[in-house]
């Protein structure tokens, strides 16, 4: 029988003493910002059960894997600079962000079979090299789809490379190795949970989702790669969701962001340090990898976009930011559509002082997600909203597309949910369209949807649910 060591009462809070100071390191000399809620909770945790905190707070309490500076890119100049609204535009470029660029073409596609259409399309153009970065891997008819047509595309001569994070892929990241490899596709897992340390944390995923084709055209939007995304599973329809596809710059900046994904992927810790910075700098003179034509509006059918991305590679919380400054900013409307909820104090608080002074807020959100624990979380802060002003509709359906409207000036979609984990731990990058074209599509998408959902209420719930509720929340960094 295994007997463990007794600890003195001196020698335990020598433990505690040492948990303490190992969160402190971590998180001061290391610069690791976090809301005072979060930072509480792992002071708690570790003063409380220093023998499960400590070990808990070391696998994932990191945020952020490395803090470069930011790089700071130049106000934007260029001749469609009239075009975009300077407030977002100028607080992009402080926070490091690539300059919008005009797009060739830009498709949205709502509908499953459609967008199953398209990327199929995509991956059918590369003639050169393709580029696949997804969460989710799907051991299903969907998942075997691509994984066949990336083994296709690699026969034909073209440099095929997938990125799949092991933790959202972890039941099927292997399910199409055989097919892959055997065809020369190179496959990565991104941070493994049983890798190697230098590698990063098991709390830091890549939510990111990117298909760029010879770095000229770029898939991307909600979707993972698995049929509830695009077909739906046996007996259930498929899940609401938004994907688009686009030609242009934005394939190029999607590019940057993939290389350095794969890199970290490997172990280069330092790769986000030369990839991300240079690349973006180089994009702004030019000189990037794929060139791009002469300065022009964007052509009928495209729009001025540009990535926004944030995550632990990247020293400042650039997604979090822009919403908050939406809400500032927004004169007339904000149109929000997420499938889990989870807001920081401070964007809740932006988003209920922006509706106490008058502007339309619609949030769309599904009435019963496949998560949970996230649904238990948004309680108080719907509720909240609600009484502030805002209307919130919850859909029957699972929703799981991610979309902002603000105004008739600026739209987002990609991969990013308004919960804490997307804006402050995940790996995420959403495309920020300035075109009126795309941001009418996106409204409408939200408002048609918005008219079919019911309107949630601000009824107090019961006590039972309301410890419950609060109980959640203690954990709401981390869902």
């Amino acid at each position: 029988m295994i007997r463990l060591p007794a600890l003195t009462p001196l020698e335990h809070l020598a433990f505690v003493a040492a948990g303490l100071l190992t969160y402190v390191v971590v998180t001061r000399v290391r610069r690791q910002r976090r809301h005072p809620y979060a930072a509480l909770a792992w002071v708690m945790g570790i003063a409380a059960f220093p023998y499960l905190g400590l070990p808990l707070f070391l696998v994932f309490g990191t945020r952020k894997v490395v803090r470069p500076a930011t790089l700071r890119q130049p106000a934007p100049a260029g001749p469609w600079a009239a075009l975009a609204p300077p407030w977002a535009t100028r607080l992009l470029a402080a926070l490091g962000v690539a300059e919008a660029r005009p797009q060739a073409v830009v498709r949205f596609e709502s509908d499953g079979d459609a967008a199953l259409a398209q990327l199929q399309a995509v991956i059918g153009s590369a003639r050169h090299t393709l580029d696949i970065c997804t969460y989710v891997l799907g051991d299903d008819e969907v998942g075997a789809a691509v994984a066949a047509a990336l083994a296709e595309r690699s026969r034909t001569g073209v440099r095929v490379r997938l990125l799949v994070d092991s933790i959202g892929s972890l039941k099927s990241a292997h399910s199409h190795d055989a097919l892959l490899k055997s065809a020369g596709v190179r496959t990565r897992l991104f941070m493994p949970a049983l890798g190697r340390p230098g590698r990063g944390r098991v709390n830091l995923r890549n939510h990111r989702k990117l298909l760029i084709a010879d770095g000229e055209i770029v898939w991307s939007g909600g979707r993972n790669l698995a049929n509830e995304y695009f077909i739906g599973r046996a007996g259930e329809p498929a899940w609401l969701d938004l994907s688009f596809a686009a030609q242009g710059a934005l394939a190029a900046q999607a590019q940057a962001l993939f290389d350095g994904d794969w890199r970290v992927a490997r172990g280069a810790r330092q790769a986000l340090r030369r990839g991300y910075a240079e690349r973006f700098a180089r994009q702004e003179s030019g000189q990037q990898d794929h060139a791009e034509a002469a300065p022009q509006a964007p052509a009928q059918g495209g729009a001025l976009a540009q990535w926004v991305p944030s995550g632990p590679d990247f020293h400042e919380d650039i997604l979090h930011a822009l919403l908050v400054s939406s809400a500032f900013h927004a004169q007339e409307r904000l149109l929000l559509a997420t499938p889990y909820f989870v807001p920081d104090e401070g964007l809740q608080e932006a988003l209920v002082l922006a509706a106490k002074r008058g502007l339309q807020i619609t949030l769309l959100l599904p009435r019963r997600s496949n998560h949970r624990l996230a649904d238990w979380a948004r309680g108080r802060a719907v509720r909240e909203l609600v009484e502030a002003g805002v209307d919130v509709r919850l859909l029957p359906a699972m929703l799981h597309a991610k979309a902002v409207v603000v105004d008739d000036v600026l739209a987002l979609c990609g991969s990013a949910n308004l919960d804490s984990r997307s804006l402050f731990i995940n790996y995420e990058a959403m495309a920020a369209f300035y075109g009126r074209a795309q941001i009418d599509w996106l409204a409408g998408w939200i408002n048609g949807h918005a008219a079919a959902g019911e309107p949630a209420s601000a009824e107090p719930p019961s006590w039972l649910r309301d410890i419950g509720e609060g109980m959640v929340a203690t954990l709401a960094f981390q869902l």
